[in-house]
Parts: structure tokens; sequence; C-alpha cells
């Protein structure tokens, strides 16, 4: 089969960062669905992983890519619920060969049937940064359907992949104001409307202090924080505009001095970390829950509730198309999702 992968870590313009490879098929195990993979989505993981993660061996080359769609082409003997032929969605497992290849083997408990009213470059955008945005919302945060009081919702770096789904998921929630950052958004009505059809109903500039700006809005409360970048810029200022007893959920990465916890005791804030890899990644319990809440995505883009948060295709899945999406993705000037589709 074909793939794309490499051996050692590299800077994204170095001829081995990726490689085209030609690679024996995967056989699925008990648990597995063996996926002809017909689009994925890069998300900065994939940047993350490949700049630090080294191949176990010269033969075992590392395969990223944790969002795909794709057929299913055979099942394991414990497998309910899919069959051959199937068109599935799922976001994989940060400790298994990716989807940046025509064959995957995925545990059947983390992918669910694919929205039919998308295609497959549509969808593959969804998955990895849907997952993070409705455990983010739901299970970090703790969002209740029905409060006892209105309330909002900040969400910075609103136009990204998560933050893009974020936003669609949070605005079914009538008594959130949901309010967005985006950089210089006094200059950029486009991503002022981009984020206001996801449903912010305010949106403010990342680059100066949030408090400020959050108290000149006159909204609710501000109970719940969902800082996507950037969090030890942002820190201060968000404990600053949160009431007291709120809950603040992240997901970068940065070093453990780089912000100050105990500025959040004053008003018994709570952080809570999300990184959606963790349910496949620790086998839990409830590993069946990602299934399930994908099924659930699906179930609300076919209902016309959701929408894709493609941005881009930019073309075949192959080492040299891969390298172009590593590359924006490190720009770090991207507005929704980068994806590639069939094979080159």
């Amino acid at each position: 089969m074909k793939a794309i992968g490499y051996f050692q870590p590299a800077a994204i313009d170095a001829p081995e960062s990726l490689l085209d490879l030609e690679l024996p098929a995967p056989a699925p195990g008990p648990r597995d669905l063996l996926v002809e993979v017909r689009a994925i989505a890069v998300n900065p993981v994939d940047v993350k992983v490949r700049a630090s993660r080294p191949a176990a061996d010269a033969q075992s080359p590392v395969l990223l890519g944790w969002d795909a769609v794709g057929i299913v082409q055979a099942v394991g003997a414990e497998v309910q619920g899919f069959v051959v032929g199937d068109r599935v969605w799922y976001a994989g497992e940060i400790n298994r060969p990716g989807s940046y290849a025509q064959l995957q083997c995925v545990d059947y408990r983390i992918a669910s049937h694919a929205p039919a009213q998308l295609s497959d470059a549509e969808a593959a955008a969804l998955p990895l940064t849907g997952i993070t945005a409705w455990e983010l919302l739901f299970e970090r945060l703790q969002v209740q359907s029905q409060p006892e009081r209105p309330v909002s919702l900040l969400v910075t770096g609103a136009a990204g992949g998560v933050g893009s789904i974020l936003l669609q998921l949070a605005r079914r929630l009538p008594h959130l104001t949901l309010i967005a950052t985006a950089s210089r958004p006094a200059e950029r009505p486009d991503a002022v409307q981009y984020l206001r059809e996801l449903g912010a109903h305010h949106v403010i500039d990342h680059s100066q202090p949030l408090a400020p700006q959050i108290a000149a809005l006159n909204a609710a409360p501000l109970r719940y924080t969902a800082s996507l970048t950037h969090t030890p810029q942002h820190f201060q200022t968000i404990v600053d505009a949160m009431e007291p007893q709120g809950r603040v959920a992240v997901i970068d990465d940065f070093a453990p001095d780089a912000i100050n916890f105990m500025a959040m005791k004053g008003k018994s804030l709570s952080l809570h970390w999300e990184m959606m890899f963790v349910r496949p990644l620790h086998q839990t319990h409830d590993i069946a829950a990602v299934g399930a809440l994908l099924a659930e995505l699906a179930r609300g883009v076919d209902k016309g509730e959701l929408r894709s948060t493609l941005g881009e295709v930019l073309g075949p899945i192959n080492a040299a198309t891969l390298k172009r999406a590593h590359t924006m993705l490190e720009s770090q000037h991207t507005r929704g999702k980068l994806v590639l589709q069939g094979w080159a």
C-alpha cells in the first residue's frame, strides 16, 4: 500500500521529513476495522509529533494522521455494528499507525458511520476537532443544557479547527452568550463574519487584554473559558474576567512555570485539561463513548445543525501535499481544516 512516513524528526523543508513509501497492508485485530482511507485532515498534533517522535527502528516508519474518512474493507472477529462497505469516520489512536496510509486499522469503538450529507473531504475535517470540542464543552467544562441562569463562554483562538466546531456545539445552548477571540477583528471583517456565522455573539481582539473588552460587553457572567491557544499569554486576563467558581479548559502545550496557577485560588477557579486521545490511549472503561459522540456529531450534521469546518482541500494524499500542509500549519495562520483527498 502507499503511505507517507518518516524515520527521524526533521524540519519540514528537509527531504526526509515526510517520504512516499510502499508498505505491507496491516492486518486487523479482533476489535479493528480495516479502512481504505479516502480523505484525511492535517492537525497541529501531526506537526508536533513529526518534530519529536523518532521511528522505533529502520523498518518501521512513523505514520502520522488522526483524521480520516474511508470505507471498511474488513472487520475483526469482535467488531459490532459495522460491516464491509460501511463509510466511516474517526480520529484514530496516537500510539498506532495513522491515516497517512491507504489502509489503516482502527478500533471500532472509536469510529462511527460518517455523516451522509458531507463529502469525504468535508467529513474528514471534523473527527479530531469534533471529539476535542465535545469533550471540552460537556465533560471538562461540564456545561449544562438546562442551567439555573444565563452565563457566558469565552473561546480563544475561535477560528481554528477546535473553535470552529465548539462554537457550533455551544450555540445550541440558548443560555450561553458566546464570546470569541480573533486576531485584529477590526481589520478583518471576514473573520468576524465567519465567527458570527458559527454562533459567536461577540468577537474581541486577542492581541489586547481580554478582561476589559469582556467587561465592556455587559454580557452574562463569564462562567466558562475554552483556552485553545497561547494560554500563558492570556491566562491572567482570563482569570481577571472570570466569575468566582468558574471553569477553564485548555488544550495547548506550555512549560509548567509559564502560568501562575495560584492566581486561580482567590476565585476558586478550576483548570481542566482536554486531550481527545486519552480514552483509546489508556483503553478506558468508557472508550466506546468516543464512537458514540462521533455518531451524535454525524446526526447533528445530517440534521443541518452542524457544518463542516473544512478550510481548503490541498490535493491528493502524498508527501509533497502533506509537506505543504505542515508548512501552512506551522505558520499558524490557517482558518478551518486542511484536508487531502485521494491518492496520487
